[in-house]
């Protein structure tokens, strides 16, 4: 988190040269929590960090800025660590890109935050099992191999003893929350998504919750980073996401108070357009409503 308050700092030129970071630091609550020698090594630690990863440049008159994919990172509210993996994950979908299904894009959008948990293995080989043509493709791209997780599934271990093991493990477990972020995308029931990857409700409650910010994160990236034709592709997968629903739905889903289930029971009553939808007769939409929630009156 240090890091990430001094990037912004830099970023934003609230403070950038060392005299001007150092004041910065006598204002924080931390300045007055520890050591001021122990701080004054943590910030030249972390500066080293910044200079190091490429997120920050130290110009010839001894001033701090923060370069592009710093920019990028502190625009999508990102940590440095998870703003350095993103950005190589979005380095793989500029080279390749699947447009003939979501998945890939609901890969971009899966919070990758959501990758501490466990994972379910067994689960994991299942649903990549049915997995049709362009989403196994999804699969090579992220850089997935079929063949490890059938591995996992029978008892293998995956190994996280170095930095490019973590984040290889991590790779896997943010595609398997992109397949549940998939299923609630397709209208799946949070309560039944918990239970088809065994999962706690509040977890997926929470994915649900988190996504749509973090995908606003993600195209905010892209657009600092000048990927204008990426972030136009993000931005069109991310209605899907905002409305919890297929794409059929999403005109219906845009009407106020309107989620994916009431606006599924219009659709399949007949209401398929928000013009339906306003022209109706109140008595002819309230057994529509009914059919969502009988306790509605």
């Amino acid at each position: 988190m240090f890091s990430r308050a001094l990037l912004e700092v830099i970023a934003i030129k609230l403070a950038t040269c060392d005299d001007s970071l150092n004041d910065y630091m006598k204002k924080t609550l931390l300045y007055h929590s520890i050591d001021p020698q122990r701080l004054t090594s943590i910030i030249c630690s972390t500066l080293d960090d910044l200079l190091e990863s490429g997120l920050v440049d130290k110009t010839d008159d001894c001033t701090y800025e923060a370069t592009t994919i710093g920019q990028a990172i502190v625009a999508s509210s990102l940590t440095p660590e998870d703003g350095l993996f993103v950005h190589r994950e979005l380095l793989k979908a500029l080279q390749g890109f699947a447009m003939d299904s979501d998945m890939h894009a609901l890969y971009a959008f899966t919070p990758v935050q959501a990758t501490q948990g466990n994972v379910n293995w067994q689960i994991f080989r299942q649903e990549v099992e049915r997995l049709h043509e362009s989403n196994l493709r999804v699969l090579s791209f992220v850089g997935l191999k079929p063949m490890v997780i059938n591995k996992m599934a029978l008892g293998g271990l995956m190994k996280e003893s170095n930095p490019q093991e973590v984040e290889i493990a991590r790779v896997y477990k943010r595609f398997y929350v992109a397949l549940q972020l998939r299923d609630l995308c397709n209208e799946m029931p949070i309560h039944a998504v918990a239970r088809k990857y065994d999962l706690p409700r509040g977890v997926v409650q929470n994915l649900a919750q988190t996504c749509q910010g973090f995908a606003v994160g993600i195209i905010k990236f892209c657009q600092r980073m000048d990927w204008g034709a990426l972030a136009a592709v993000l931005d069109h997968y991310s209605d899907r996401l905002k409305a919890g629903a297929k794409s059929d739905l999403l005109a219906l889903a845009e009407i106020t108070y309107i989620k994916s289930r009431t606006a599924r029971t219009f659709w399949e009553n007949g209401y398929r357009t928000v013009g339906a939808v306003a022209a109706a007769d109140p008595k002819d939409l309230l057994p529509v409503f009914l059919m969502v929630c009988p306790l509605f009156v």
